[in-house]
């Protein structure tokens, strides 16, 4: 994209109140501050965002970054890409690799309030099966992730 292209893009975002960016993909940054915002709200309105998250709401979803909530059990409170995961308890989900990073994730959580966690998922973006790293918090009961993709 030009620098013209790219200017008007960020003008015409900032006009309507729009969060693109010039970068394609969510940087880490952009995960941390996705999560940190999804724990504020969920300390205010619980069940409404988590009703958000899932809805894709356009607040909880910037190109290929959502966020993902569970409760200490693996159970799936809300997710920004995939409803029907929503209920489930996805305890013994595995990556690409076999890798159960949900039940790494809750185990990290026990002894970390933030942390960061590599796994492999696939890009609602591209399609493919891409390295990931999710950064978690605690958020009272709940776990709140959101992760980029490496490429």
């Amino acid at each position: 994209m030009n620098k013209i292209a790219v200017s008007l893009a960020l003008t015409l975002a900032a006009a309507v109140g729009g969060t693109w960016a010039a970068d394609e993909f969510a940087s880490t940054q952009d995960a941390e501050a996705l999560v940190t915002k999804a724990v504020k709200a969920i300390a205010t309105n619980k069940e409404g965002t988590f009703k958000e998250i899932t809805s894709k709401d356009k607040k909880w979803v910037d190109r290929d970054l959502y966020p993902m909530v569970y409760d200490q059990s693996g159970k799936c409170l809300a997710h920004g890409q995939n409803e029907k995961q929503v209920g489930k308890d996805l305890i013994d989900m595995v990556d690409a690799d076999g890798k159960e990073f949900v039940k790494e994730r809750l185990e990290m959580a026990k002894s970390k309030a933030k942390f960061w966690q590599d796994y492999k998922f696939k890009d609602p973006v591209s399609k493919k099966v891409l390295p990931k790293a999710a950064y978690c918090e605690k958020a009272g009961d709940v776990i709140v992730c959101s992760g980029i993709y490496k490429r």
